[in-house]
């Protein structure tokens, strides 16, 4: 940072001009120190921090705002897989230059996902990149002390339930890249632009964290595909599971393509960035978790059961048959 009465530097005006708005918990300090001050209140803190880099995680020509939005909500995701309320985060963004018709929009929606969700700047870093743009964000949640759930603490009987919709993320990069989705949906703007959206702008259930907390064994967020998501939460569990492949939750027209044989259902599964949440629920707790995330706003889908041992999860038809996979989830190695 500049010393006081100094001439800022490029990286000083830059702060200020875009992120210094958004700094509006008072332990930011305005972003005028190096570090920030999180009080905890007796309450424990949820730490998780993901990057998005252009070219694996959003294309380069996406609307900054909406990359913006993804950057910070890919973690909000997180927190609220673990029942935690956001608290701050921590912003690092390395840009190849610093461009105002760029950084205007990011900024704006940066600050709004942030205001809406609680979930203040905090401090961070900004350096310049001769490769690709990469925004890493650590977000910082509370939680009663010793609540977190995590992904282990699953127990056989207990029910395997996702939140929303599976595979939507998938199709709306298929369609981006004018793929199969984008020439089967060519007459139906709507149902691209809904998919389109699904992979840019995820809907984190933060509504629903509170829930997750009082009813779920374990959890986790769905980032890297449903059925490798599953098979981690079962091997941290050291159990297994059974699903009902014909009763994940599918949006209309990723159902629709499905029927046409556009995608198959392994893709729907394995494929990344549904940004749902996966969570373990025993029996006795399902009614009351229902209610509560009706009472939240978010759908709720009961899709198997948690089994003993510990075999791979399997994803059965309607016929009672095991659904080949190819691949369990993406992979970036």
């Amino acid at each position: 940072m500049a010393a006081p009465g100094a001439d800022p530097s490029g990286e000083d005006a830059l702060i200020a001009r875009y992120f210094k708005p958004l700094a509006t918990d008072p332990g930011a300090f305005g972003l005028v120190d190096d570090a920030a001050i999180l009080s905890a209140s007796g309450e424990d803190i949820v730490v998780k921090t993901d990057a998005i880099v252009e070219g694996v995680h959003f294309l380069p020509d996406d609307p900054p705002d909406t990359i913006a939005r993804k950057a910070l909500r890919v973690n909000l995701s997180d927190l609220a897989a673990k029942g935690a309320t956001p608290a701050g985060f921590m912003l690092t963004l390395a840009l190849r230059k610093a461009d105002d018709a760029w950084l205007a929009p990011f900024a704006r929606g940066l600050g709004e996902d942030a205001a809406h969700y609680g979930c203040p700047l905090l401090g961070g870093d900004t350096v310049s990149t001769p490769g690709p743009l990469m925004i890493s964000i650590a977000a910082f949640g509370r939680i009663p002390s010793g609540k977190m759930v995590h992904r282990f603490g699953a127990q056989p009987g207990d029910r395997v339930v996702v939140t929303g919709t599976i595979g939507d993320a998938t199709l709306g990069l298929d369609i981006l890249k004018g793929g199969k989705a984008a020439a089967a949906l060519a007459d139906n703007a709507a149902a691209r632009d809904m998919l389109v959206a699904r992979y840019r702008v995820p809907q984190p259930r933060n509504a629903l964290a509170r829930a997750i907390r009082d009813h779920a064994s374990a959890s986790m967020d769905v980032s890297d595909g449903l059925a490798g998501d599953l098979a981690k939460l079962c091997a941290a569990s050291g159990t297994s599971a059974v699903i009902d492949a014909p009763g994940i939750p599918l949006s209309a027209p990723a159902a629709a393509l499905l029927a046409r044989g556009i995608v198959d259902i392994g893709t729907l599964v394995s494929a990344g960035d549904d940004y749902e949440i996966l969570c373990a629920i025993p029996e006795k707790r399902f009614e009351g978790f229902a209610r509560d995330a009706g009472a939240a706003g978010v759908t709720v889908t009961s899709i198997g059961t948690i089994m003993a041992g510990r075999s791979a999860p399997r994803f059965l038809d309607a016929q009672g048959r095991e659904v080949p996979l190819q691949r369990l989830s993406y992979s970036h190695f």
